[in-house]
């Protein structure tokens, strides 16, 4: 890995403060979460013979964007020292915010490539999992895995995701279904996100799935559901890593009065809500996230249409939940029909993209390719999924005051793409875009003279 300065070299101290110049094209993203209208507006600055714009920060926060001459003077102006700045040139690229994964199952072990030949032959989601295999099988290899093999397998993948200019991901649960292996996996995330360079949100899962060790029990899902609230629950509260908690909510898994009961449980520990809703077929999801106030309502690909009024009507009120899709997993899932992101965009509902990356239904660890998927499946604009994966992504995670968007004081994460314009990066698909990752105001990856 390599940095290629215009000023400041390796062999100096790390300077507190970095310029980024030379752009074709600075989105910055600003302003707050879109919605609506406003989904596709991303504060677009370009280069002109007369104004090359730059972002600059300082101790890991951004100072701001502007033309550089303008940066350069409101730098010395409020007491900055020049010379302090190492400048970064973009060599005609564009700068985006750090993309944000708001749903990845990051963590698990082994993998799950038979199921594409068994829903080639067309065997369902559910059929799957009702024989033993889909999570319970990947449930099975994660309870045999150490901290250690998890740990690794977690790298392996952040590094992936770093490739693809991914700076801050969401990780859940979920592949444990027991009290000691969910809280291992909740501890692994916490410490993979202390080592950085890609900040984690942990999130509780536990509601993923009834366990195999209770299926053949009557009432299994109820249940199981009494040892969520009995002793799952309040043992990943006390462990203190998970900031959210998710369940699945879907027919055949937990119904929305079991996951009510479970994420009003879980608010009660400070733990954010969220909802795996109405994925394979409309079951009250949707109408359950407008009703808690969910960060998130996520996949959608089904929703009803009271669904749809619910999340529209919390929006109108100024409480929005993120419609959070995935596009990734139903195309992997080979479905012919794909979440209304135009309906949601249309009745003002913010929308999000997340890969879902997960051994089953979404084994991609690229937010970009996610970002052609919904171009190409959901018929969203390329500037409506750049919102999608930055301030949108941030606010499904609670984190829109802090990352998502190239603003005074927020984070300085940011990413240098090797095309003219962002509206390019879900135009190449699978490609490799990226040129430089900074995190906290450090190039933590440039591919400049690779």
């Amino acid at each position: 890995m390599s940095l290629r300065l215009i000023s400041g070299g390796r062999d100096q101290p790390e300077l507190p403060g970095l310029l980024v110049v030379g752009a074709a094209e600075i989105d910055t993203l600003g302003g707050g979460p879109r919605m609506g209208s406003a989904q596709g507006e991303v504060d677009r600055r370009l280069a002109t013979d007369g104004d090359d714009p730059a972002v600059a920060s300082w101790a890991g926060r951004i100072v701001g964007v502007a033309s550089r001459a303008d940066l350069e003077r409101r730098i010395a102006g409020e007491g900055y020292a020049l010379h302090q700045f190492a400048v970064l040139d973009a060599s005609g690229g564009t700068v985006t915010p750090g993309l944000v994964d708001p749903h990845t199952h990051l963590l698990f072990a082994g993998s799950r490539e038979d199921e594409l030949e068994l829903r080639q032959r067309g065997a369902g989601y559910l059929e799957i999992l009702a024989a033993g295999g889909g999570i319970l099988s990947t449930v099975a290899a994660t309870r045999a895995a150490s901290a250690d093999d998890l740990a690794t397998h977690g790298r392996r993948w952040l590094d992936e995701m770093l490739g693809h200019g991914v700076t801050t991901v969401e990780a859940k649960s979920g592949y444990g279904l027991d009290l000691p292996t969910e809280l291992r996996l909740l501890e692994v995330a916490h410490q993979l996100g202390t080592e950085g360079p890609v900040d984690i949100v942990p999130t509780w899962l536990g509601a993923h799935a009834v366990p195999p060790e209770l299926r053949d029990r009557p009432n299994a899902t109820e249940a199981y559901v009494r040892l969520l609230l009995d002793e799952q629950l309040p043992g990943v509260a006390a462990q203190g890593r998970a900031v959210a908690a998710d369940v699945f909510c879907e027919e055949g898994v937990f119904d929305t009065d079991q996951s009510r009961r479970i994420l009003e449980a879980a608010a009660g520990y400070g733990l954010r809500p969220r909802l795996h809703a109405d994925e394979l077929a409309p079951s009250g999801g949707a109408e359950l996230a407008a009703e808690i106030g969910a960060s998130s309502a996520d996949h959608l690909a089904t929703p009803s249409e009271a669904g749809i009024d619910a999340l529209a009507s919390a929006a109108a009120d100024g409480r929005p939940v993120v419609a959070t899709l995935l596009p990734a997993t139903t195309w992997f899932l080979m479905k012919d029909h794909h979440a209304p992101a135009r309906t949601f965009i249309d009745r003002g509902v913010p929308v999000a993209i997340g890969t879902d990356f997960n051994p089953g239904t979404s084994p991609t660890p690229s937010l970009p390719l996610a970002m052609t998927a919904a171009c190409v499946n959901l018929r969203m604009a390329p500037d409506e999924v750049l919102a999608a994966v930055t301030i949108n992504a941030a606010l499904a995670l609670g984190l829109a005051d802090e990352i998502g968007s190239l603003e005074a004081g927020k984070r300085a994460d940011l990413v240098i793409w090797n095309v003219p314009t962002a509206r390019q990066i879900p135009y190449w698909p699978a490609a490799d875009l990226v040129r430089t990752v900074i995190k906290n105001g450090r190039v933590v990856l440039d591919r400049a003279s690779t």
